[in-house]
């Protein structure tokens, strides 16, 4: 059976509150940076002071508060990805 896809949506308020559905994984967070596994593919969000205020994985929804500088969907890459563009 296959299994089924979750809707996926962003809403960002004034750049301090991203909330969002869809999300299948938190792959990594630190304060500068979350990187997201969504049903849509992989998403970094980028900015300063971030912090999970929502996490439930089981509905697909998180939301980040801080200041939002940056939303990227990372394409599959072979041999470099986010980690290498995040991390250099």
């Amino acid at each position: 059976m296959a299994e089924e896809q979750l809707p996926h949506k962003l809403q960002l308020n004034e750049r301090r509150q991203l909330t969002m559905t869809g999300v299948t994984e938190v792959v990594s967070f630190e304060d500068s940076a979350v990187v997201l596994q969504t049903s849509l593919g992989t998403l970094i969000v980028q900015g300063r002071e971030l912090q999970l205020k929502t996490l439930s994985l089981e509905g697909g929804q998180v939301a980040v508060d801080g200041t939002i500088s940056s939303l990227v969907y990372e394409d599959p890459r072979p041999g470099g990805g986010w980690r290498h563009r995040l991390f250099g």
